[in-house]
């Protein structure tokens, strides 16, 4: 399995970037996936996911601004990061979901590359 996130990068408070992940290994469009985000010294959680069906549901830190998305036959994940602010500045990763128990929501596959995204303010 590979998940090789990309697309950060440095951007001022207010603008918009649009991260990739490309996803091989498995059978991308039958699992439910999603982008989790970390900043030094802290965990890794969990911001945005979107199901196999395309249902998708944001944290609410990020809803109205960030927009998950998926191409099944690319096998690739997105996430379409608006109105930037610098507490979003973190490594983002995605990985495929699986749901132990309902509303549960914890990483399916081992840690890929992820993707820096710094917001100055």
């Amino acid at each position: 399995v590979q998940l090789q996130a990309s697309g950060g990068g440095l951007v001022q408070a207010g603008e918009s970037l649009r991260l990739s992940c490309a996803a091989s290994g498995f059978v991308f469009s039958n699992n439910d996936m999603g982008w989790y985000r970390q900043v030094p010294g802290k965990e890794r959680e969990l911001v945005a996911r979107i199901m196999s069906g395309s249902t998708t549901n944001c944290e609410d830190s990020v809803k109205g601004r960030f927009i998950i998305s998926r191409d099944n036959a690319k096998s690739t994940l997105y996430l379409h990061l608006n109105s930037l602010k610098p507490e979003d500045t973190a490594v983002y990763y995605c990985n495929a979901l699986v749901q132990p128990h309902w509303g549960t929501f914890v990483p399916l596959f081992g840690w890929g590359q992820g993707t820096l995204v710094t917001v100055s303010s």
